[in-house]
């Protein structure tokens, strides 16, 4: 997949992800990976950006399985970001989604 594609929305679905529920960093990396491919050293720098803008907190919570790890939860200011982004993404891909309708319509015929 195209990589500025995956660039571009790496924050939403970080956000998103998040809404519900905390998560680590490896979770999340996990958890996209599923949905399309990402390199792990991508979300720990966009987890520290958005936490530095003030739309995570940090939290520690020990592993049975190495050293504790960091929990990353959506603050309130956070959360309404990542409803903007949503609703942003919506119209985004709804105009994107027209466009390429309109463009291939006569070539699928």
């Amino acid at each position: 997949m195209n990589v500025q594609y995956k660039k571009g929305v790496l924050t939403l679905c970080v956000m998103a992800l998040s809404m519900n529920k905390d998560h680590y960093g490896y979770e999340l990396v996990k958890n996209i990976s599923e949905k399309f491919l990402i390199a792990e050293g991508t979300i720990y720098p966009l987890l520290r950006r958005l936490t530095k803008e003030g739309y995570f907190s940090t939290y520690l919570v020990e592993s049975q399985e190495g050293p504790p790890r960091k929990y990353y939860k959506l603050t309130e200011l956070g959360r309404n970001h990542v409803l903007e982004l949503i609703d942003d993404w919506k119209t985004f891909s709804n105009g994107v989604n027209l466009i390429i309708e309109e463009g291939i319509k006569d070539v699928a015929n």
